[in-house]
């Protein structure tokens, strides 16, 4: 009888899937892993960046399978995971499709405050479930979610883009204690300002602002050695942790004058 071949480690995932992945941190993610051995399963809405993203990563040696999926859908999204999974089991999924939008001059608008929530909570939760349930069953694997440094301080600017991140991030940092003794690994992703389309609308300053392929590299690195939180750049996340930290009515008045996003 043939032996059966150890499970992937954490610094070695051969079977990734990533949602989000035709643009930003989710198309970088997808080149840093791309490599022989490596099987990427990469979702997004746009075809024509996705397929860009597909041939460059097949050009470094990895195996790709792509689909232009909206992380709204529950049903597509399930159907879709699940039968990646069946090809071959997934190691690493990473439920990084999200959207973002501010108040501009005139408010948020309760559509588009719906609209972020259905795509930056509901459509982690569309891909989370599936991927967890499955690697719950064999007890292995290993399941990212992406956050922001947002989640620690709403922002008059963006409130629901802030709320839904803050949603992720403590149901991620809940997950992963319910999920270790399942032997599935999560982590939490907080961002600060990555260059991406998202970022690319802001006409204000964006402290620390960094490229999605050094984002990358700190995210791949983080989830090799199954860090809780990945939050980056520190001055960035201090700042934020602080700013979550401090009673409202002192840093009310400060936020009230930052720069709003369109």
């Amino acid at each position: 009888m043939p032996p059966v071949p150890a499970a992937p480690s954490l610094d070695r995932p051969q079977r990734i899937l990533i949602t989000g992945a035709s643009s930003g941190i989710g198309a970088a993610l997808a080149s840093a892993y791309a490599a022989s051995g490596v099987s990427l399963v990469l979702g997004g809405r746009d075809r024509g960046r996705l397929a860009s993203i597909e041939a460059a990563c097949r050009a470094a040696g990895a195996e790709v399978e792509t689909a232009a999926v909206d992380v709204v859908d529950a049903v597509a999204v399930r159907r879709w995971i699940e039968t990646a999974d069946d090809r071959a089991p997934l190691d690493l999924v990473v439920a990084n499709a999200g959207i973002s939008a501010g108040t501009g001059t005139a408010g948020e608008s309760e559509a588009q405050a719906r609209a972020i929530f259905a795509t930056n909570v509901d459509g982690v939760a569309n891909t989370v479930w599936p991927a967890l349930q499955r690697m719950e069953r064999r007890a292995r694997g290993q399941i990212a979610l992406m956050s922001s440094l947002a989640a620690f301080r709403g922002f008059p600017g963006a409130p629901a883009y802030c709320a839904s991140k803050a949603a992720v991030r403590v149901w991620g940092e809940g997950l992963r204690g319910e999920c270790r003794a399942k032997g599935v690994a999560v982590t939490v992703i907080c961002p600060g300002y990555v260059e991406s389309p998202m970022t690319a609308v802001n006409d204000f300053p964006m402290p620390f602002l960094m490229s999605a392929e050094r984002a990358a590299r700190i995210v791949k690195r983080g989830l090799a050695r199954n860090r809780a939180r990945i939050a980056f750049p520190l001055p960035m996340y201090f700042a934020a942790w602080l700013l979550g930290v401090l009673s409202p009515g002192l840093t009310d008045p400060l936020l009230m004058r930052l720069p709003k996003k369109k």
